[in-house]
């Protein structure tokens, strides 16, 4: 599985690495803030990347997960989920975006 992020992403690494870097930090403050084990926060993140409609961070929500362990028919249930909330397109448009990332190793 690749943990290398996507070309923008890595070119704003580069270019703003004192804004990375406390970007980073944050992430890493906001995980450590409350009582959650690390499957249950990368569930959540994914959940919140869906609900908010954001693929490239659903995309980064499931990197994360698979690599904490997560697996696969667990990373979509998060969005199956979703059905009653945010509708049948939007769980659709999850479910895409969760199997883009699965069918690419990611």
């Amino acid at each position: 599985m690749s943990t290398k992020l996507p070309q923008p992403v890595e070119d704003f690494r580069t270019d703003y690495a004192d804004v990375w870097k406390a970007f980073t930090a944050l992430g890493d403050h906001c995980h450590r803030a409350g009582p959650l084990d690390e499957k249950t926060r990368r569930l959540v993140k994914v959940a919140l990347s869906i609900g908010a409609g954001l693929e490239g961070g659903t995309h980064s929500a499931v990197r994360n997960a698979l690599a904490s362990g997560l697996k696969p028919e667990e990373i979509r249930h998060a969005a199956v989920l979703g059905l009653t909330t945010i509708g049948l397109p939007a769980t659709i448009r999850a479910l895409t975006w969760i199997n883009d990332c699965l069918a690419r190793g990611q």
